[in-house]
């Protein structure tokens, strides 16, 4: 196991599978059965789901709304995604907690930094709702400010593209895909990775973000493993150091190998 922790963030739109708008329950269930296999290797999992399958903020100006208030209906949309995520989940016998950056009292925690640390150090999985609670603010902020919070190793950005590309492959047949990146190069080429507020936060606090397919099974646990898969943005563009705990059972390994070896 490299990660011990992680804040995977996953986008609404992703949600809809192939349908126009809503919730997929095919694509929902997909996720769950990833993410229930991820927990049983130990590592604890956060998650941030956008909310663009049912409303985005940034759509509220094109009806005439008030963006404040389109941004709410917003977090409110990430809210039914992290619930349905929640209800799939519990299907798999997974202990999850939703915590919500908005008070909903009837169906989901409030927010409280310490609370959430808690329920991940006890093996739940932990779905953060409604952004960080005020307008103008994305979910790629929200899953970068709560990977800081929670202390996570890497943000884990699931997407239907298997990594960042020089231009937008859908559009696109000559893109090629980077395996490794700095943040700096991301900056310069202006390539979109997430909104620049999330970008930043990552940098100022050196937390890696890797962007891979989340739709191809398998995928989020070989991360896990220490694969690589998808595209790796750090600092200096390689791996991070594996924290002294995966060292060292690296170190365990390779004493058992050896010794079977010289035995053999």
């Amino acid at each position: 196991m490299k990660y011990k922790r992680i804040l995977l963030k996953l986008s609404g739109e992703a949600l809809m599978g192939a349908q126009q708008y809503g919730i997929d329950a095919e694509r929902l269930m997909q996720y769950a059965k990833e993410i229930k296999t991820a927990t049983e290797t130990g590592t604890q999992i956060a998650v941030v789901i956008g909310g663009g399958n049912i409303f985005r903020g940034v759509q509220a100006e094109a009806f005439g709304l008030d963006r404040v208030q389109g941004d709410y209906m917003g977090m409110l949309a990430t809210v039914i995604n992290s619930m349905a995520l929640q209800s799939a989940l519990e299907k798999l016998d997974v202990n999850t907690r939703l915590l919500s950056g908005v008070t909903i009292q009837r169906v989901c925690e409030p927010y409280i930094r310490r609370r959430a640390l808690r329920h991940l150090e006890k093996g739940r999985v932990v779905i953060f709702g409604a952004g960080i609670g005020s307008p103008y603010f994305t979910t790629d902020s929200a899953a970068s400010l709560r990977a800081i919070e929670m202390d996570a190793d890497v943000v884990l950005k699931g997407t239907r593209v298997d990594g960042i590309y020089t231009a937008d492959p859908e559009k696109d047949p000559t893109a090629t895909r980077y395996p490794q990146i700095t943040f700096d190069e991301v900056m310069e080429k202006n390539l979109n990775v997430m909104d620049m507020t999330a970008f930043t936060l990552c940098k100022e606090n050196n937390l890696p973000i890797i962007v891979f397919d989340m739709n191809k099974t398998g995928n989020l646990q070989r991360l896990i493993d220490g694969e690589t898969v998808g595209t790796l943005v750090t600092m200096n563009g390689t791996q991070p150091e594996a924290d002294e705990a995966t060292q060292e059972s690296n170190l365990q390994s390779t004493i058992e190998t050896t010794t079977s070896t010289e035995q053999a």
